[in-house]
């Protein structure tokens, strides 16, 4: 993913800042604790899509 669209985009529930996951190909919502998928390069910023974060991949 292109490191200045990740700049622009936030997450939707808390507006905070997402962090892309490259292994995963996610954006990592830590306020939020949710990852959401990117999908053939298009991030999926549904709630619905999301996937909840383990307090593991938390305090990586």
């Amino acid at each position: 993913m292109d490191t200045r669209l990740i700049e622009l985009l936030v997450c939707p529930v808390t507006k905070g800042p997402l962090e892309f996951d490259r292994q995963k190909q996610e954006l990592v919502s830590r306020s939020a604790r949710l990852a959401y998928p990117v999908r053939d390069g298009i991030p999926v910023l549904l709630e619905t899509e999301a996937r909840v974060l383990t307090d593991a991949e938390l305090d990586a």
